[in-house]
């Protein structure tokens, strides 16, 4: 499958700073599931090992990412995808034999405004090894989290079993089906909020019966099974752009590529990182985390200290201008995840670099290096 978009992100025009109240907030935590407690190793992993999601059934929900050699990312047991963005994202069953299902649930960052209009978008991407594509997935917003023993359809007369609850339900409409296998489909909804919605649930919330279906073509009686990446949800009226640094999404500046052999800041990297700190400046429940990476060549031990050294060399330079070191935490990882060829010196160049990660979730250990 082919990866949608770029990894790397330069900013090219960035001479003010837009007021902080104006830049829209991703409601969704963890929106593109990169931040996670462990580098995932088996199926049914995603209530283990991501932070912030949550699976309301006994279906086996995954999660996937580039650091696992069982459960990566482009290459799985279901297919071949690259992230939207980043190098995670999560898997489910939406259409399987006897109404099996996978959902995943997540709190919101703040229960949504009564009356007030947002925009919910998602993307998709149907596995390699599906037999069916299906035209419609399902939101379900509710007040308090749900937690099933089931590991069939979540249908209406499911959530209203839990007394006390209250619901809000999307479904995706429109003709076609849902059957990208070489890239990420979007799915977006446009909705007023009623003031109970706390958590979100995505999944397909119909039993087969009454789920739109096309065959692939494949023969592999597992059904729809989608990747899910870049989940979005904004409240109207709210300024989407132009925010230079989404949070909770891995981004790299080109201005942080480094020499080769070398731990030393460019002046164009001195430069990103004063509009980087300008950005942090704006709101001090914000949390940068530091990744560095090298190329190939040279041994293993070398690359992870020098790793660590460009991730000192950018840490130091923002406590410089102000940063606060509890703020601030870091992680080498050598030349183990390389993003391009470690054969050509182009490939080689875009290797060298240091990875960032701004969210509203304190560092674990501050400063230090995480172990």
């Amino acid at each position: 499958m082919k990866r949608l978009g770029t990894y790397i992100i330069g900013f090219l025009a960035l001479f003010s700073w837009p007021d902080s109240n104006l830049l829209a907030q991703n409601l969704v935590a963890n929106p593109g599931f990169e931040t996670f407690r462990q580098c995932p190793r088996h199926l049914g992993n995603a209530a283990d090992d991501l932070e912030d999601w949550e699976t309301p059934t006994q279906g086996s929900t995954d999660f996937f990412h580039a650091c696992s050699q069982t459960m990566g990312a482009p290459e799985n047991f279901n297919g071949k995808q690259g992230a939207l963005e980043g190098e995670g994202y999560a898997g489910f069953y939406a259409y399987a034999p006897q109404d099996y299902r996978e959902y995943l649930q997540v709190p919101l960052r703040q229960p949504l405004v009564k009356d007030r209009a947002y925009s919910l978008s998602f993307y998709v991407s149907l596995s390699e090894r599906s037999d069916y594509a299906i035209g419609n997935l399902g939101v379900l917003f509710a007040r308090e989290p749900l937690e099933v023993r089931t590991k069939k359809t979540l249908t209406k007369n499911v959530w209203y079993a839990q007394k006390g609850n209250q619901y809000h339900y999307l479904e995706s409409q429109g003709p076609g089906y849902l059957e990208n296998m070489e890239g990420w489909q979007e799915v977006r909804f446009e909705f007023e909020a009623q003031g109970t919605e706390r958590y979100l649930l995505l999944g397909n919330f119909q039993p087969n019966a009454q789920t739109r279906t096309r065959r692939t073509g494949r023969a592999s009686n597992k059904g729809a099974y989608y990747y899910i990446d870049g989940i979005s949800l904004l409240a109207e009226g709210t300024k989407a752009g132009p925010a230079p640094y989404p949070l909770d999404s891995l981004l790299v500046l080109p201005a942080l590529l480094f020499e080769f052999d070398t731990d030393q800041l460019t002046p164009s990297g001195q430069a990103e990182l004063g509009r980087l700190y300008g950005f942090l400046s704006t709101d001090a429940s914000y949390f940068l985390e530091l990744y560095g990476h090298t190329d190939g060549l040279g041994s293993a031990a070398y690359n992870q200290d020098l790793s660590r050294r460009r991730c000192q060399a950018v840490a130091n330079y923002l406590q410089a201008l102000g940063l606060v070191p509890g703020r601030l935490s870091w992680q080498a990882y050598g030349a183990s995840r390389p993003v391009a060829d470690n054969r050509t010196p182009e490939g080689r160049r875009q290797n060298r670099r240091v990875e960032f990660r701004i969210s509203t979730r304190k560092p674990d250990n501050g400063q230090a290096e995480r172990k």
